[in-house]
């Protein structure tokens, strides 16, 4: 594999701080020391690519880079008996795509504790319309799931069309819950489509959100925005509700008192899937290809190549994208 050349999708910083990007060939003797080279088949866009490719240092502090937190494909090289040539693996989360090359090239070497088998019953295509968002939704939902039964009432999905939304609707509705979506998107038809019973807009959402405590409507939450939305949902849950949190894109502050906590014994729960263990991270993987895989999963994506990352990034920052995207690096 010496001196062998791929094709990347490459952002670079000039020195005047502008962030251009484009579709470069980079150097298999360019990518960082790893364990295990992956040939990428598939990968998805995330907000979080998005904002490493707009040149965030919060997420990646130097550039030439490839973002990519996520991507499927095969073993090339390994030096590790866990993992041999052919092996078809899942690489999401850790430090991929931030200030590792990620999964915007053809290529990626990368830690073999990073790597996860591809479990039976998802293709690789599958893997990645599922990636660090279905793998998020999924660890929310086991959080909501270990304490609310789908008759203790509805559960709320903030952010619902999104990624993470989206995707934990469809689980949710799966595994026989009802499911209210809360969006900014004024399309309802994506979302019933997934299933979800109700479907309230975001402004309708706020409308009565100051009180300290709101009629409880919600037996659990799973939250994907943050802000006053998540303040809102806190508050509007029934006693013993269980919440859970795992973005900021509305803000990431929390406008709110303890009174549903200590009144309502209401929980929440942070969502970390990035520093995730290895033995949970494969659990829940098996759950996505088994019980949990949601019956619509290709409809809740739309595929592009590596030419379309440009014009789909700036639509996931203004956000404008449902669902997932899926990059197909074929």
């Amino acid at each position: 594999m010496k001196n062998k050349t791929f094709k990347a999708f490459i952002v670079e910083e000039s020195s005047d701080k502008i962030f251009s990007h484009g579709i470069k060939e980079a150097s298999i003797d360019d990518l960082p020391q790893g364990e295990v080279l992956i040939r990428v088949n598939y990968s998805s866009l995330n907000y979080k690519d998005a904002l490493s490719a707009s040149g965030n240092k919060g997420v990646t502090r130097k550039y030439p880079h490839t973002p990519g937190i996520d991507a499927s494909g095969i073993v090339e090289h390994s030096q590790t008996k866990n993992f041999k040539k052919g092996d078809p693996v899942i690489v999401t989360s850790y430090d991929l795509g931030m200030n590792t090359p990620g999964g915007f090239g053809q290529y990626i070497h990368v830690p073999a504790n990073w790597v996860v088998p591809l479990p039976k019953g998802l293709s690789l295509e599958q893997s990645m319309i599922l990636g660090t968002a279905g793998f998020t939704a999924a660890m929310s939902v086991e959080r909501l799931v270990s304490g609310v039964s789908p008759d203790q009432g509805t559960i709320l999905v903030t952010g619902a069309t999104g990624g993470v939304g989206s995707l934990a609707v469809a689980i949710l509705v799966k595994l026989g819950y009802g499911v209210a979506g809360v969006s900014g998107k004024p399309d309802t038809g994506f979302l019933k489509g997934l299933g979800a019973k109700e479907i309230i807009a975001r402004d309708t959402f706020l409308e009565d959100s100051a009180p300290l405590l709101l009629k409880p409507r919600w037996a659990g939450v799973i939250d994907t925005v943050g802000g006053n939305i998540l303040a809102t949902a806190i508050k509007s849950t029934h006693e013993g509700g269980i919440v859970t949190c795992c973005g900021n894109v509305s803000s990431p502050d929390l406008p709110i008192n303890v009174f549903p906590f200590i009144l309502r014994g209401i929980s929440l729960f942070g969502i970390d899937s990035q520093h995730c263990h290895m033995a949970l991270r494969q659990r829940l993987w098996r759950n996505l290809s088994t019980d949990w895989k949601p019956d619509n999963l290709e409809s809740l994506s739309s595929k592009i190549g590596l030419k379309d990352l440009g014009p789909s990034i700036g639509l996931i920052l203004k956000g404008q994208l449902k669902g997932r995207t899926l990059v197909d690096l074929g």
